[in-house]
């Protein structure tokens, strides 16, 4: 069989996730006649039918289900290949993705470390609740990544902490005054979200002072806190294990010198085993 295009795969996903080959036509700027011979010649070389469609309705056989996760997964890394060399045509920066409200104590004294040694690069935190994905697509280059799960098999890491969930209340607030609270209290509360907003966490404990906020967070951003705020823990909440993770097929000189410098850290003694 010949080679596949990445144009046939983008095709196949556009119909995958809309069911509907009119309003996966207009996605992609096509017809949908020619979309419907598109993919139907893609079936005829693949040997299979990716979807099963009547006069109502089109849905996905499980050889498109496998093949839907297989062209995500490839068009994902095309795509963060191409940021990536691109990027290499830009002034160096270092890229790190990190769930907000997680490891900011162990990421701040990383970054001011790094900051310090000669030659050091710019380094932007990029806010995302999927951190693996944005060191796949290239939107990142580095992860702190705050999880009770291992990584998946193709990131190496590096543990810098470990982070015990709090709830971030307003000091004014009932359960505030408790030494520790659980998810089903959380769970009655009008406000609270069981994620945490994508932006800084100064920005989260102004809403939460004020009233418009409870959420989840790590024990780190205890010392950001104003005495507005009350940190209190969760006790039916598992503490998640903090690590630096990278993609070791792609080479970055800065992020190989921040790691360096983090495993040099004295405060994280007692950590730093690679997974």
């Amino acid at each position: 069989m010949e080679s596949l295009e990445t144009r046939e795969m983008t095709s196949f996903v556009a119909v995958a996730e809309a069911l509907h080959f009119g309003d996966a036509a207009e996605r992609l700027g096509t017809t949908q006649p020619a979309l419907s011979r598109a993919i139907a010649r893609l079936e005829r070389r693949l040997g299979v039918s990716l979807f099963d469609r009547t006069t109502r309705r089109v849905s996905i056989t499980p050889a498109g289900e496998v093949f839907l996760s297989e062209c995500r997964r490839i068009l994902a890394d095309i795509e963060g290949a191409v940021r990536r060399v691109r990027r290499t045509g830009e002034p160096e920066r270092l890229l790190i993705a990190v769930r907000p409200g997680t490891g900011q104590g162990a990421l701040a004294e990383i970054l001011s470390a790094y900051r310090r040694e000669p030659g050091s690069v710019p380094v932007d935190v990029v806010f995302t609740y999927d951190q693996e994905a944005a060191l796949r697509d290239g939107s990142a280059d580095l992860a702190l990544t705050c999880q009770t799960a291992r990584l998946d098999q193709d990131l190496e890491a590096y543990e810098v902490g470990v982070e015990t969930p709090v709830a971030l209340l307003p000091a004014t607030h009932p359960l505030a005054r408790r030494t520790t609270v659980t998810t089903a209290d959380l769970l009655a509360l009008e406000h609270f979200t069981a994620l945490t907003p994508l932006v800084g966490l100064e920005l989260i404990a102004d809403r939460v002072a004020l009233g418009e906020l409870v959420v989840i967070t790590g024990a780190s951003a205890r010392d950001r806190l104003s005495p507005s705020v009350a940190a209190v823990p969760v006790a039916d909440s598992p503490a998640a294990w903090l690590h630096l993770a990278w993609l070791p097929t792609t080479a970055h000189i800065a992020r190989d010198e921040l790691l360096r410098v983090a495993k040099s850290l004295p405060a994280l003694a007692g950590h730093g085993s690679a997974s």
